[in-house]
């Protein structure tokens, strides 16, 4: 592993667009971007909410969401837009998201209001945000619904479920619906994901300080240990998409509670490349 940028105070929603790696900082509430050499840009800041998840339009616009505002917005041509209001139909706080290949956004809906209550139960949700602007919930009884990655195809849909110390998995359907398969893997709070060529997931496990790699049964495949730092969100990218981007912070639920945080984003080059989105 080596340091691509240090500093920050905690990033999340890595994604690789246009030769850079585009995340967020959500407790500076900026839109940022690093190149391979480690040069750093901000794009936007957001004024009144925290930006979390981000996806790529196929139009390469960036769509970044905002978690009690719940709102999605378009960053194009060095400008923030709203791109959909969610507020009438998140039961809850919304969190991580994802953009696939046709330009369908699906989000994470928490169900219930950060802090997060105790007995809350799974109650997480999943909205399908289409390109038309229509907006549907498309999965629920989730717990925690964290890090959601598509396949290539666009045919599967990988959450994490921070709650749930696992994966579920589902089948997309032609219009954009999901369909329940299962779950799969034991991890100690995942957070955010991607996938590889072999269908394997890289998560990020916040509570097992580690980048762990499972396959499609969920067996272990691979550990990247970051010891002391939470493993936040993760993205392959890079010219062939070997290099795994690992978002980290030093923090702790209680630090976290007051909004001290360091972060850091690491590469380490890997053996099978990214698919699909992120």
């Amino acid at each position: 592993m080596k340091v691509l940028l240090d500093g920050g105070r905690y990033f999340e929603g890595p994604r690789w667009h246009a030769g850079r790696l585009w995340f967020v900082d959500c407790f500076d509430r900026t839109l940022l971007s690093v190149g391979p050499a480690g040069d750093r840009q901000q794009h936007a800041t957001f004024a009144d909410d925290t930006p979390c998840g981000l996806g790529i339009l196929p139009d390469g616009s960036v769509i970044v969401l905002t978690m009690f505002r719940k709102q999605l917005f378009r960053y194009a041509d060095g400008q923030l837009s709203v791109y959909a209001d969610l507020s009438q139909i998140a039961a809850g706080t919304i969190d991580d998201m994802i953009v696939d290949g046709l330009g369908r956004c699906y989000v994470g809906d928490l169900g219930f209001n950060l802090p997060p209550p105790a007995g809350r139960g799974a109650v997480g949700r999943i909205i399908l945000v289409m390109p038309s602007g229509e907006t549907r919930v498309v999965a629920d009884g989730l717990n925690f619904p964290n890090g959601i990655a598509v396949s290539a195809d666009n045919r599967r849909l990988v959450v994490a479920e921070m709650d749930g110390g696992g994966l579920a998995d589902y089948e997309i359907g032609t219009d954009g619906g999901l369909r329940f398969h299962g779950r799969f893997a034991t991890v100690q709070a995942p957070d955010g994901i991607c996938l590889d060529q072999d269908q394997a997931v890289w998560i990020a496990s916040y509570d097992e300080d580690a980048f762990i790699r499972v396959d499609r049964e969920g067996r272990e495949l691979q550990r990247i240990e970051v010891p002391g730092r939470r493993a936040i969100a993760c993205a392959l990218g890079g010219p062939v998409r070997r290099t795994l981007f690992c978002l980290s912070a030093a923090t702790s639920h209680e630090e976290m509670r007051q909004r001290k945080s360091s972060a850091r984003v690491d590469v380490i080059d890997v053996e099978v490349a990214g698919a699909g989105y992120p």
